[in-house]
């Protein structure tokens, strides 16, 4: 009688438990680093989330530029795809900006990682 009297005060409350949702914030713009190795040239560039642009012999196109819940730990998150002439698409994929070893663009004349996200 104890157990069906707890559990019919304590299902209720169970019911309303919000559910975590992991939340983003949407930027229009991706604040990159790169390095052309040969030239030992590091340049930060602002790259507007949706059209092309170009460095040097790259063609650079974000999709997608996030930023984590401002409650969790602050972390950005962009798409990029990555293309060289002769070579077509050199990259394609997501990049952390406190993780930029998980995902790295390897190339054997630049490196690229995010900075944040505008």
């Amino acid at each position: 009688m104890k157990k069906i009297f707890l559990f019919t005060i304590f299902l209720p409350l169970l019911l309303f438990v919000p559910m975590q949702v992991n939340a983003y914030i949407d930027h229009q713009n991706a604040v990159v680093t790169i390095m052309n190795k040969a030239a030992g040239k590091v340049q930060t560039l602002t790259i507007p989330v949706g059209q092309k642009s170009e460095y040097e012999k790259l063609s650079l196109l974000v999709r997608s530029c996030k930023q984590t819940d401002p409650f969790d730990a602050q972390d950005f998150f962009m798409f990029i795809e990555i293309s060289k002439p002769g070579d077509g698409k050199i990259f394609s994929g997501w990049m952390s900006a406190n993780e930029p070893g998980d995902n790295p663009m390897q190339d054997a004349d630049y490196d690229l990682w995010l900075v944040n996200c505008e």
